[in-house]
């Protein structure tokens, strides 16, 4: 069997990153872990190839090399994933999609051959024994949450790691909480399942060994969902082998905010080599939080949780929403000062959505509020039910946030506010500058220092960065870069021009 492994384009977001990939000249902030890992659970003697679209272009050739084109994708990629399927069939060549997509939502989808949905450890077997058997099912879908200390090391020789600004592994699957508009829940359940000490032994040797020094995302549904083994046997395993290897990965993953209770665990995560964390906040209003069900987030003082875990040796990023029931005409202005406050520099407000399934497109549904399809996209202004908030004033709130928290003087105080708070360990790493990161920061000194109308505030932050807080220069010169990123994708977002709302029309 020949393979094709596609990974569709995804549009220009808050998470692509695109406009801060041209300042180290990389392609892409990560590879497509799940394409990678099913690769490892074909057979060994089928020939594979990976297209991943946001670094290279998909010819017909490869195509018309192919078997099979299996094709996996997140709910973002929809569209890009509808002009493959098309080129595929026009081509005459067979396809398999899986992952959260269509998972989700395969129903969307016309002149896809076979679905192999849920976890790949379940259907993926049902789907290769048919093939042997030639006899073919159009859908292969299980709700069954499997073991994953079976599953294989990703196949990583398909791709160019040169390519990419970070790599990827997955630790766990799961998270315990219950937040009534994430399809985490859907995909992967609540109980955290996690591989072996000896899994993340083989998957740290294997990216090490093909050459890899950088940023590692633990892509986990949230890290610390089983902390007891996370303190008795993950951590410590990571810490004997950073240390061993003189730390050449640095960590970063998404946890909830509860990881601000557990010192000793911040501890032993920084100690491996973690320094960044994403979390959920949301919402500093109470009323939104019991809305949503984030029960994790309530009657705690966020602002200082997340210093905390700044004063741990993170950076803290957040996700934030608005757009819910509850919210109170003050939300924006509240949004600002909690981010403003609070020091998380990587701040991505976006809309609040329903995606397929969660409780909150069931409640939608039975309350005839929906409207158009989930899109998945955190900048093009939709929303996929009719708010309780009138829409143009929704619209208008959200875009002022984008506006104040990502000009140039809003966002480099906030990046001082948060290396203020800043405490990273001092672990035995030497210091090593990679060819990218000196590209980086020139770039950052000609773009940012120079030639766009903020530059002053650069400046500022540089001097005061380069004597107050010498040892996070390097982390001072890459939220730089991000904030031009968070810039240009609010310019544009922000100078779309608004007309009838999705939900109204």
């Amino acid at each position: 069997m020949k393979i094709l492994l596609v990974y569709p384009q995804y549009p220009e977001t808050f998470w692509s990153f695109s406009h801060a990939l041209k300042f180290i000249s990389k392609k892409a902030s990560f590879p497509p872990l799940g394409l990678l890992t099913v690769a490892a659970m074909l057979p060994q003697s089928w020939e594979k190839k990976l297209v991943d679209m946001n670094v290279t272009a998909l010819n017909d050739k490869d195509i018309e090399w192919a078997d099979y084109v299996f094709i996996s994708a997140m709910v973002v990629q929809k569209i890009s994933v509808r002009e493959v399927v098309a080129r595929c069939n026009e081509l005459g060549v067979k396809t398999v999609a899986g992952g959260p997509l269509f998972t989700t939502g395969y129903e969307e989808f016309e002149g896809i051959d076979h679905f192999v949905l849920g976890e790949a450890e379940v259907t993926l077997p049902l789907f290769l024994r048919d093939l042997a058997g030639d006899s073919l099912q159009h859908i292969y879908a299980s709700d069954k949450r499997p073991a994953i200390d079976k599953t294989p090391v990703p196949l990583w020789p398909l791709i160019k790691m040169k390519n990419y600004s970070s790599m990827n592994f997955q630790y766990s699957r799961g998270c315990p909480f219950d937040c009534d508009f994430c399809d985490i829940i859907i995909l992967n359940g609540h109980n955290p399942r996690t591989k072996t000490r000896e899994q993340i032994g083989a998957e740290m040797d294997a990216l090490y060994n093909q050459g890899w020094r950088g940023g590692v995302f633990v892509v986990d549904d949230n890290f610390i969902g089983n902390k007891k083994k996370l303190r008795t046997e993950t951590l410590p395993t990571l810490i004997e082998w950073s240390k061993r290897k003189k730390y050449p990965f640095a960590f970063f993953t998404e946890a909830s905010i509860n990881l601000a209770d557990d010192e000793e665990l911040m501890g032993s995560m920084s100690q491996a080599g973690f320094d960044r964390v994403f979390i959920g906040i949301e919402t500093p209003s109470e009323d939104g939080l019991a809305e949503c069900n984030k029960q994790q987030n309530k009657g705690r003082d966020l602002a200082a949780s997340v210093k905390k875990i700044q004063n741990h040796g993170f950076e803290v990023q957040g996700g934030f929403i608005v757009g819910f029931d509850s919210d109170p005409a003050t939300i924006f202005r509240s949004q600002i000062n909690f981010i403003q406050n609070s020091g998380i520099v990587t701040a991505m407000v976006g809309l609040l959505n329903a995606p397929n399934g969660t409780k909150l497109y069931q409640r939608m549904k039975k309350e005839g509020r929906l409207t158009t399809s989930f899109t998945g996209n955190n900048t093009d202004i939709n929303i996929n039910f009719v708010p309780k908030m009138k829409y143009e004033t929704l619209i208008e709130g959200y875009t002022g946030i984008l506006e104040t928290i990502y000009s140039p003087r809003q966002y480099y105080e906030r990046v001082r506010t948060f290396l203020h708070e800043y405490r990273p360990p001092r672990l035995n790493k030497p210091l090593t500058l990679q060819r990218w990161q000196l590209e980086g920061f020139v770039k950052s000194v000609w773009f940012l220092g120079i030639k766009e109308k903020g530059r002053r505030y650069y400046w500022k932050l540089m001097i005061s960065s380069l004597f107050k807080h010498p040892r996070a220069f390097p982390l001072s010169v890459s939220l730089t870069v991000f904030g031009f990123h968070f810039r240009k994708v609010a310019e544009k977002l922000v100078n779309t021009k608004v007309g009838d709302s999705p939900a109204l029309g």
